[in-house]
């Protein structure tokens, strides 16, 4: 089997699938897109995923898209270190939870990522070039254009932080029940990989606020210690690693 995986260090989304490769030991081949530059939008890239965003597998001639589709997709075609349930019941529970995931954290991770990390780039761009580049993203047209140059209100960040902390007591909740470590219970599964992009993304830009639910903090320090996770987040895959000015945006909140 050949895997070739278009995606981007940064993207969370494309972390997830990374994760799940590289927890089954998989070789694949890597593509990286610079998704600032624009990469995802060209006309080859965009006859593999219409909506013009990563990730895309390649696996031996078939397209694959949707991280969460990805996911559950190399699951079912490469079983061994699965990381889905065999207990229909839990299965169900378990893509609840991913369905949770791309509803919840998966948004509001983007408000906080692009004022803090994606703005700057677009501040030094006309204004005719900006309108242009937004309008030319199938899924995200909206979501930019509501951005704009002057970044999303203290009101817009507010409610993604607020959602966020939902999500961390969601987990809470979720782990107390199963008994953890994981949220389904003693073994990992893709809902795991589901929301780990979004804590390590909020933890990157000095906004864990879970440290006050002791079984967050224990999941985050298990899916951190788990081996796919190094591999996963080779350098440049962090924001703070790829945007220098970063670090003193986050230290001025320090």
């Amino acid at each position: 089997m050949a895997f070739k995986l278009y995606n981007a260090p940064q993207s969370t989304c494309s972390q997830r699938v990374r994760f799940v490769l590289n927890a089954k030991k998989l070789a694949f081949d890597e593509v990286k897109l610079n998704l600032l530059e624009g990469d995802q939008l060209t006309p080859d890239y965009l006859k593999l995923n219409p909506n013009g965003v990563v990730p895309t597998l390649d696996h031996d001639g078939a397209i694959v898209t949707d991280s969460t589709v990805i996911t559950e997709y190399l699951d079912e075609v490469v079983e061994h270190d699965s990381f889905t349930p065999e207990n229909p019941v839990a299965r169900a529970r378990m893509r609840a939870l991913m369905h949770f995931m791309d509803e919840m954290p998966a948004p509001a991770v983007r408000v906080p990522t692009f004022n803090l990390a994606f703005l700057p780039k677009f501040q030094a761009m006309s204004r005719e070039a900006f309108v242009a580049m937004a309008e030319s993203k199938p899924l995200r047209k909206e979501f930019m254009l509501t951005m704009g140059q002057t970044g999303f209100p203290k009101e817009e960040m507010d409610k993604a932080l607020a959602r966020l902390r939902r999500t961390w007591e969601r987990m809470d909740r979720e782990i107390e029940i199963s008994g953890g470590p994981w949220l389904l219970g003693k073994d990992i599964s893709l809902a795991d990989v589901a929301v780990m992009p979004a804590l390590v993304r909020m933890y990157d830009l000095n906004y864990a606020d879970w440290l006050d639910l002791p079984r967050v903090v224990t999941w985050f320090n298990a899916i951190k210690a788990h081996p796919a996770f190094v591999p996963t987040y080779y350098h440049g895959s962090l924001l703070t690693e790829r945007f220098p000015h970063l670090q003193a945006v986050l230290a001025a909140r320090a």
